[in-house]
């Protein structure tokens, strides 16, 4: 049996053993501290980046807001003065300086913009028809009498209407006729080239079963009431507004395109901005592929960039949820995507 001093030499530690401890001790306490603090640290960096990035943000909507502003007001001034080739000139950079902003502004900054941009193209269509130099009176021959007994003469198949708005006006439209475009025709092949077209506004409404081709370089395009038409057309300096359509397939190629109250279709296209839909339903989306002789030309008269194509980039401004996609569109798949447009 071991004395009692023995035992206390056994149990207590020696004077080595308690130095070794306590250097081990020190030795992780400031491993400890220096994470947390270079935790610290790198959260206050974070914090610290994530607050000029907002400041940034502030500022370049600050600048978008008050040069978008300016830039409104003279387009506005233009077109009151009867300027319309400056006015559509300016109006062009103003998209562009819309499309070009999309990234740091604010939803409603961005529906706002296309708004403006929207009403002031209805705005320069009006003018355009307006400042239209009138028909000169000419006489007219009159009729010659048909003959006692004769059989009278078949009419002759009237031509489809050229397009006029109706008595309610869609998101878009002037309150003049719009300089071309088809109204009301049914299962009929309709076609305009590049000389009817180059700048103008173009308006296809209340169309069934038609097969449309535009090929050519319009400035605007508005597509409205049409049910199970096939609607192909060349790149649109500005807009491409689709409203009311249901069962159609679209190929367009455009700065700016807003659809709604649409179901059903289909839609290739090369859109510089965002793509906007609301109110619509079964929507679905592809590139742009549809070529015809002389489209290298339209573009370039167009200003669009074909390099520059957000074609699967859509905004449903019905569906606000971040963290799933909305039901309302969807991608077309690459085995079904129409490559061959005749």
């Amino acid at each position: 049996m071991a004395a009692p001093g023995e035992a206390a030499a056994v149990a207590a530690p020696s004077q080595s053993e308690v130095a070794a401890g306590s250097a081990a001790s020190a030795v992780v306490l400031p491993e400890r501290l220096q994470r947390r603090e270079a935790e610290r640290q790198q959260g206050v960096e974070r914090q610290r980046q994530k607050k000029e990035a907002q400041v940034v943000k502030e500022e370049q909507s600050e600048f978008f807001l008050a040069t978008f502003a300016r830039e409104r007001e003279a387009v506005e001034a233009l077109l009151a003065a009867g300027t319309l080739e400056e006015a559509a000139a300016r109006l062009q950079a103003l998209q562009k300086l819309l499309t070009g902003s999309v990234r740091f502004l604010a939803p409603y900054e961005v529906r706002q913009g296309q708004e403006t941009v929207a009403r002031l193209q209805g705005d320069l269509a009006a003018r355009r028809q307006q400042l239209q130099p009138k028909k000169k009176f000419a006489f007219r021959a009159l009729k010659k009498e048909a003959a006692p007994g004769s059989a009278p003469r078949p009419a002759e198949p009237a031509p489809p209407a050229p397009a006029a708005p109706g008595t309610g006006l869609a998101e878009g439209d002037s309150g003049g006729p719009p300089l071309c475009g088809f109204s009301g025709a049914r299962d009929r092949e309709l076609e305009l080239g590049p000389a009817e077209l180059l700048q103008q506004d173009v308006l296809l409404s209340e169309l069934r079963g038609c097969r449309v081709r535009l090929r050519g370089n319009p400035n605007t395009l508005r597509v409205r009431d049409c049910r199970g038409c096939t609607v192909l057309c060349g790149p649109v300096s500005t807009s491409v507004l689709v409203d009311g359509c249901s069962e159609c397939l679209l190929a367009l190629a455009c700065q700016q395109l807003r659809t709604h109250r649409t179901r059903d279709c289909r839609l290739y296209v090369q859109v510089t901005s965002r793509a906007v839909i609301e109110a619509c339903s079964a929507v679905s989306f592809a590139p742009y592929s549809w070529r015809y002789p002389g489209i290298e030309r339209d573009f370039e008269t167009s200003g669009l960039d074909r390099n520059s194509n957000n074609w699967n980039l859509v905004d449903d401004f019905d569906w606000l949820a971040t963290d799933k996609p909305s039901p309302n569109w969807s991608l077309i798949p690459e085995q079904e995507r129409i490559t061959c447009w005749d």
